[in-house]
């Protein structure tokens, strides 16, 4: 009982800490990016390690089929779920490069590529955002402590600065659906204007 009260006085602290902090505004201006990314007919490329590996996949299934809105299906492609390409580019190259080489084959300038790591140090996701700003292709890293390397490399951080995974992973899964609101609302008021 003590551990169950416990968890949810600290995500109230958590969520009364994000209130305070700049959280609102990154994640408009995220949601934003994306906005101008769909609206010009690109895409939008994700990818993350183990529980942001799921939180990648949850994040292209809202994108792509719909998050509570019926609309036209959006671009967006989750780069840790073809196990196949992944373990081909594993096996001939690094796993470090599982995620920069499937950019390199489908991505494109205008595109946004979105990094989910809860270190911010993540090597293949490091590689991917290299890969990503060589090609034009703009960057947004979902971040957990301090933001790791991934804080300075990324076009657009949104970190969420606690210690404990777990907690960060349960914050950027309420991003990911705040974010998918913002952007379903405005895309299918476009698709209803037409």
């Amino acid at each position: 009982m003590n551990l169950i009260n416990d968890t949810i006085n600290e995500q109230i602290r958590n969520l009364e800490n994000l209130k305070e902090s700049n959280y609102s505004e990154k994640v408009l201006s995220i949601s934003k990016i994306l906005l101008e990314c769909l609206k010009k007919g690109n895409k939008i490329l994700i990818a993350g390690n183990g529980g942001s590996a799921s939180d990648a996949q949850h994040f292209a299934g809202e994108i792509v089929g719909r998050f509570l809105l019926e609309r036209k299906a959006l671009a967006c492609v989750c780069l840790n779920t073809d196990t196949s390409v992944m373990t081909c580019i594993a096996n001939d190259y690094s796993y470090d490069d599982v995620f920069s080489r499937q950019i390199e084959g489908i991505g494109k300038e205008g595109d946004v590529f979105i990094g989910i790591s809860t270190s911010g140090n993540s090597k293949n996701v490091i590689k991917a955002v290299e890969k990503s700003k060589q090609m034009g292709i703009t960057t947004i890293g979902f971040l957990g402590k301090d933001g790791g390397e991934l804080k300075n490399l990324t076009d657009e951080a949104l970190i969420i600065p606690y210690k404990s995974t777990a907690r960060v992973q349960e914050h950027h899964i309420m991003s990911v659906h705040l974010i998918c609101e913002i952007v379903e609302k405005e895309m299918a008021g476009d698709n209803n204007e037409k």
